[in-house]
């Protein structure tokens, strides 16, 4: 494609600063060359922290770290509750962040031998690259199948191109409708595209099914409901059947009525920007109103007690809710300490200033003289008393039905004459600003949000709803090309707030789906874009070629394009477009370093390979006399880079890469599973797979994330949990010898050894820990039998009671120290027999290998964002043909969360057997 505008004269993006020249000559290019070195590192496109890919890299290493051993955690936990065998992975609390990896070599290699193997070793075996492909370095594997997929990619997209072509000359021109920005690629272009023929048919819901061009491979037909999925080859009819009710059920919500809307495939408005023809709500829920302090609890300054106004007691009531553990960091950041005081003195002022006990003003100069102490211990105090863990049931119970009393009226919106569930109805209590990252407003006060800065939007024949008494609304508007249903204002970096649609509603998921499909379109042009950037890589028109060095930094390394700012006080965040000298390093070949705050304040330092190329035009982009504070890409902003990327398709700006690089990438990875021996194993096994699958994505998208401070608490509670059940299965071994001993010949001595991996001093301590487990577990059951004699009015169970039921534990010590000192384990149980304990070693095993594969999968993600892939980046629709194909449960990926907002995607795929990305 032509440059949009490669006259000499293009105006400059931001002339401030040390400008780059317009034109690069010939002979510059050519300096630039001769002092390329010649050899590269073949790992373009390829981020350093997704492998070793220095030299000085040992493979074999763990990270460059070693596994903690079981000493050097200070509390050991047996007990993970929230890995539990039966709970998806998907629905597992996340460690600092999302899940965490361990890639070993083998999926049935214990847990002890596959720990010290790092995620990056194990992809090659992931890759499924050849034999003389495994002994590359992992960087230049990584960066091959990358070159593999984007190969692909190009020839699918001429292909698709070359379809359209033909079918546009064999259909007459009058009537064809051309595509607008927002159009769906699939399931809901205008009607008048259709034969009339085709437009008569209908839904059993009532709504027009739409029929894509039977020739376009990226608008697949969608089948009719209703049609019974042959089960595929290799499986069951019974497994086929539950697969296909599993995935019907896995949309229903609550509230969902027996035929729900299928928006996705209702035609497309006429006119796209109205939004909504009526809608009626009951406006915001705000925050429930300040109590003060009793007159006994002050603020202490100086060594003296002082008196606040209401408000600004209110506002140390914030630093004070900082004061905790998990947030008493941010009380020692300078920023925020002085952030706050400003703002916290500031509010004294205004409210009268504070006083001491014979009514004289203390002025308040300084924030270390100030003692929260007794107002942290007054909070402290209430706080721990309404915390549903003190509660008893009833009291539980009354505060639920308070707080679903109070928030009722909220929950919903009338939405077209649909029930909608509404996303954030409370308006945001007052609060100290954190941010995220090194946010220069850290530590603000956060004020409270009145009805007079609220605007409303709603129906112009709905009841407006009443704001709180003595108050009144900013504004009440009709806005119907507006999605949300209240707005303000807020005062620390005057962004506005919106109250939205709740993540499972139509236009959520409507929002969603015009996201993939403008990702799948993407699909056609992707191509032509890459061939035209790389050839503007060396374009003599500076602009030019700084516009293909972005677009390249956007698609091959997943870099946000970045936005100009407008205010002063903006924190000092950046994008590709916007990076600066100071922001990259360049090593030799082809390595560059980006440190910079990207969005959100979070800082962005990772170092990645890129083309030879790049690199060089990257060093042109800082020749001198650029220094620290000039701009990088100085002729080009990101409105003109996204302008230029309209000229390949409608509505196409820099974001639409990330989504598209990540959906492509796991849908060619998916296509490949069917030879993998993994996808006809169990279900643990399945889900392994498609998080590998997904690991791929993020590596080769460059989604990363910082390691979880726990993770490494967490790989332990799952090794020793897994050695529990190896001891486990070892006593049951023992108790054969014990009813059979002539079975020590049968299956060999070797056979009733305990694992390698486990000593005594570790056994010791695991008895411990059961003997104390079934301490606690008696006496919480004591006490929850006498909570219910209580409720009831009866005389609750005398403490005899509990040390005869604490026997049992008594028992169990006794027996432990006789199984260490004799080396013998007695039978247990009624009925005992070498079958039922062969049987019961069966279940330790699967139980062993099931928690095995999630210790290996958890390990694997620890470096790689899965969840922000898959929820943002990756279609859905990807996700459900995975589970329809592998008889995986939805669940397995999905919480009951995404299960409503991603409902669009599980619905519209339920019945069709070919779609694809």
């Amino acid at each position: 494609m032509s440059s949009d505008s490669s006259d000499d004269d293009r105006p400059l993006a931001r002339p401030n600063g040390h400008l780059s020249s317009s034109k690069i000559s010939r002979a510059e290019d050519r300096a630039l060359d001769a002092a390329q070195p010649q050899k590269t590192s073949g790992m373009a496109g390829i981020a350093v922290r997704n492998g070793p890919v220095d030299d000085a890299m040992d493979l074999d290493a763990p990270n460059g770290v070693k596994r903690k051993s079981r000493s050097a955690i200070s509390k050991v936990s047996y007990k993970d509750e929230s890995d539990s065998d039966s709970e998806p992975l998907a629905k597992r609390p996340k460690a600092a962040a999302t899940a965490k990896p361990i890639n070993s070599d083998s999926d049935d290699e214990p847990i002890s031998k596959t720990r010290a193997k790092t995620t990056a070793a194990a992809l090659p075996s992931l890759l499924a690259e050849s034999s003389d492909d495994d002994e590359k370095p992992l960087g230049v594997q990584l960066a091959k199948k990358k070159a593999e997929i984007e190969k692909k990619a190009a020839v699918e997209a001429e292909t698709i191109r070359a379809k359209e072509a033909k079918s546009a000359k064999s259909t007459p021109r009058k009537n064809i409708k051309d595509e607008s920005d927002d159009e769906p690629l699939a399931g809901s272009s205008s009607k008048k595209r259709q034969s009339n023929g085709t437009a008569a048919r209908r839904k059993s819901n009532g709504v027009k099914k739409e029929e894509s061009d039977s020739d376009a491979p990226i608008a697949k037909k969608a089948k009719v409901k209703g049609k019974t999925v042959p089960p595929s080859k290799g499986k069951s009819a019974t497994a086929a059947k539950d697969s296909k009710k599993s995935v019907k059920a896995r949309a229903t919500t609550e509230e969902e009525d027996e035929e729900e809307f299928a928006w996705w495939n209702a035609p497309k408005p006429e006119d796209d920007s109205i939004k909504w023809t009526t809608l009626e709500h009951n406006g915001v829920l705000f925050a429930p109103e300040y109590e003060p302090l009793p007159k006994n609890i002050k603020l202490i300054y100086d060594g003296k007690p002082v008196t606040l106004s209401k408000e600004a007691e209110e506002a140390a009531s914030f630093w004070v809710a900082m004061m905790t553990p998990a947030s008493s960091h941010h009380l020692d950041n300078p920023v925020f300490r002085t952030n706050f005081f400003n703002d916290f003195s500031e509010f004294i002022k205004k409210t009268g200033g504070a006083h001491d006990k014979d009514g004289n003003k203390v002025p308040i100069k300084s924030l270390d003289k100030c003692d929260f102490s007794k107002i942290y211990d007054y909070w402290l105090a209430k706080t721990e008393a309404t915390k549903t863990k003190n509660l008893s049931k009833e009291e539980k119970e009354a505060a639920k039905a308070k707080k679903d009393a109070l928030e009722a009226p909220y929950l919903y919106c009338t939405w077209d004459g649909r029930k909608q569930k509404v996303g954030n109805f409370r308006v945001e209590p007052p609060s100290l600003f954190r941010g995220r990252g090194e946010h220069p407003k850290t530590g603000r006060i956060k004020t409270r949000v009145h009805p007079e800065q609220i605007t409303i939007n709603i129906g112009k024949d709905a009841k407006v709803p009443e704001p709180p008494a003595g108050h009144k609304w900013k504004a009440v508007q009709h806005d119907q090309k507006a999605t949300w249903l209240a707005m303000w204002q807020e005062n620390i970096n005057g962004a506005y707030k919106y109250v939205m649609l709740g993540a499972a509603s139509d236009v959520k998921g409507q929002s969603d789906f015009k996201k993939f499909e403008k990702a799948r379109e993407l699909k056609k042009h992707i191509g032509k874009i890459r061939k035209d950037y790389t050839r503007e890589l060396k374009s003599e028109i500076m602009a030019d070629r700084q516009r293909a060095t972005a677009m390249y930094l956007i698609d091959q390394l997943a870099l946000r394009a970045g936005n100009e700012k407008d205010t002063e006080n903006e924190a000092d965040t950046v994008g590709c477009c916007s990076l600066k000298y100071e922001h990259i390093t360049l090593e030799p070949p082809d390595k560059v370093t980006f440190d910079f705050l990207g969005k959100d304040s979070i800082r962005y330092n990772e170092t990645a390979h890129v083309s030879p190329q790049v690199f060089k035009n990257l060093k042109l982009f800082k020749k001198a006399p650029k220094a620290d504070g000039d701009d990088l890409f100085d002729r080009l902003t990101t409105s003109q880079l996204n302008k230029h990327l309209t000229s390949y398709m409608p509505g196409l700006t820099a974001k639409v890469f990330r989504t598209y690089n990540a959906s492509y990438t796991m849908s060619t990875l998916l296509k490949e599973l069917a030879a993998d021996p993994r996808s006809k194993g169990t279900i643990a096994e399945k889900v392994k797979l498609y998080n590998d699958c997904n690991r791929k994505v993020a590596i080769l998208c460059n989604h990363k994330r910082t390691v979880g401070a726990s993770h490494d608490q967490q790989m332990q509670k799952m090794s020793d949990r897994i050695k529990g059940l190896q001891y486990q299965k070892w006593r049951t071994k023992k108790m054969i010898l014990d009813l059979e001993p002539t079975q020590k010949k049968k299956k060999g001595a070797a056979w009733f050894e305990l694992d390698e991996d486990i000593d005594e001093d570790w056994v010791k301590e695991h008895q411990q820990f059961l003997i104390e487990e079934q301490r606690t577990k008696i006496t919480k059951k004591f006490e929850k039998d006498n909570e219910k004699l209580q409720a009831n009015k009866e005389k609750p169970l005398p403490e005899k009671e509990l040390k005869e039921r604490l026997q049992v534990v008594k028992e169990m010590e006794a027996k432990f120290k006789k199984e260490n000192k004799t080396g013998k384990v007695e039978a247990e149980g009624k009925g005992a027999s070498v079958d039922k304990c062969l049987k019961s070693i069966e279940k330790l095993d699967d139980r062993i290998k099931i928690l095995e594969t999630q210790a290996d999968d958890r390990e694997g993600n620890k470096e790689v964002a899965l969840g922000t892939s898959k929820i943002n980046y990756i279609d859905p629709r990807l996700t459900v043909v995975f589970s329809k194909k592998f008889d995986v449960p939805i669940e397995k990926f999905f919480s009951k969360t995404l299960r409503d907002k991603f409902r669009w995607a599980i619905k519209s795929v339920e019945d069709v057997d070919d779609w694809e990305f």
